[in-house]
């Protein structure tokens, strides 16, 4: 067998749903009464095939519908080949509830439900039976690290009151990991893993396709460049960054298999297809942040780059959350870039001297974390404010513009013509106030200076 068969063979392997459903059942997730006496005997007969079966599938001629092959916009892309008999191994396509998800079996006091539904198909998770719960927490914790929720105020807490340099960078880095890994995914049209076996505690991204994992992705960029961006900038040991990356890393990246979102295969790409895009691109982060300061028509190169990376993921595929998201993520890249290109300008920006370097991290005390934890409060406050303000300005308005029905706001965003504008303009004007704002307020502090930004 020739080195190629054999990583075919083994990414075939690593791409199995009974791995993810595998990895579940060790960490204290079991099917449903309703769905178990099934998925177990499916599984059973999934282990005697699965070997024949991951060849069978990867020796078919690229054609559409076909897994991994080309498909057409809207075509039925989270579908492998079923098993004949109707085994466990076809699974749901990406955005269609799971049939056997509605028959949750008998009431159970130790049952988990889908964190979030998703808000495409309003699609629920399914119920199981968790008997781990420390794990079931600690994982539920990590997936959050690549949410929304969690970007919203780890980005905003560095740069309002941690380093603002370190943050503009780190957004930076973030949103060319993601903007890659989101057309990657539209690019492969990979499916998530079959459930059955497979359950899926999460379903917010089941409309999403599968290669690379993106959640993975994030959680390797961020904790790799912040170690690589503070290291030798502040005073720390680096054994901390050390033990930071992989904990940080291992826990985003194992929370994707348990949630039943992500193969091994999907996990292990992502963090590879990192390390490959830090490697070619952390070097120029340093130019790229000098320019979007300093160049005169910074603003205007960034806007129409970023709006032209957006059309053209809009492009690859038909639509489904990713679109809002990619659209949501270059908003917010625009936001910053501009934003901290109007801070430096004012001149509310300014940098410690060289051999003032590393800075010390100044003493925490109360007053210190009072002020950090009331920046963050009033700047979430304006945040939500202004994204609530300019959701109802731009969705109706391009919706006039464009000539797109408004009565149903979530069909309404399917359109490229809703969405991209809405995500973009919203996500732009909030992250370039909110760092105005935010430097405004660190300006106002009795604090040392840190973080680049000039202090009262």
């Amino acid at each position: 067998m020739s080195l190629r068969q054999s990583l075919a063979l083994l990414a075939g392997r690593l791409q199995e749903p009974q791995k993810v459903a595998r990895f579940q059942r060790l960490c204290g997730v079991e099917a449903p009464l309703s769905r178990s006496a099934v998925a177990s005997a499916d599984l059973k007969e999934d282990e005697e095939e699965e070997a024949p079966l991951s060849r069978d599938c990867r020796r078919r001629e690229p054609q559409p519908e076909a897994c991994g092959g080309p498909r057409t916009p809207g075509s039925d892309r989270n579908q492998c080949p079923a098993k004949p008999g109707g085994g466990g191994g076809g699974g749901a396509l990406n955005g269609v509830r799971n049939g056997l998800a509605s028959e949750p079996g008998p009431a159970s006091p130790r049952r988990a439900g889908a964190l979030r539904r998703n808000s495409l198909t309003n699609e629920e998770g399914e119920l199981a039976h968790v008997s781990n719960w420390p794990l079931y927490y600690l994982f539920c914790f990590g997936t959050e690290l690549g949410n929304e929720l969690f970007y919203i105020l780890f980005f905003p807490f560095w740069i309002w009151n941690l380093d603002a340099l370190v943050g503009r960078r780190l957004v930076i880095i973030w949103v060319l990991v993601m903007y890659l890994g989101q057309c990657t995914k539209d690019i492969i049209r990979w499916p998530r893993p079959a459930s059955p076996p497979v359950i899926k505690l999460e379903v917010f991204y089941n409309s999403e396709y599968s290669m690379p994992s993106t959640h993975a992705m994030s959680g390797t960029a961020i904790p790799i460049s912040m170690v690589l961006l503070t290291y030798g900038r502040w005073q720390y040991p680096l054994i901390y960054g050390l033990i930071l990356i992989p904990c940080w890393c291992s826990l985003v990246c194992l929370s994707r298999i348990y949630m039943g979102m992500h193969s091994i295969l999907d996990i292990i790409a992502g963090f590879l297809y990192t390390i490959v895009i830090l490697a070619i691109f952390f070097p120029f982060v340093d130019l790229i942040d000098n320019f979007n300061q300093t160049h005169k028509y910074a603003p205007l190169i960034i806007i129409g780059l970023h709006l032209a990376l957006g059309i053209f993921s809009f492009t690859l595929d038909t639509w489904s959350t990713s679109r809002g998201d990619t659209a949501e993520i270059l908003g917010s890249g625009a936001g910053i870039a501009c934003g901290s290109h109007v801070t430096y300008n004012m001149g509310l920006l300014l940098e410690p001297p060289l051999d003032t370097l590393p800075l010390v991290r100044p003493p925490i005390t109360v007053t210190l974390f009072g002020k950090a934890i009331l920046r963050i409060f009033i700047g979430m406050a304006f945040v939500l404010v202004i994204r609530d303000i300019m959701k109802k300005i731009t969705i109706p308005l391009a919706c006039k513009i464009f000539n797109k029905p408004c009565d149903d706001i979530r069909k309404a965003r399917q359109h490229m013509e809703v969405e991209l504008p809405y995500r973009y303009i919203t996500y732009g004007m909030v992250v370039s106030l909110g760092q105005l704002m935010g430097t405004g307020k660190a300006r106002g502090a009795h604090i040392p200076e840190i973080g680049g930004v000039r202090s009262l």
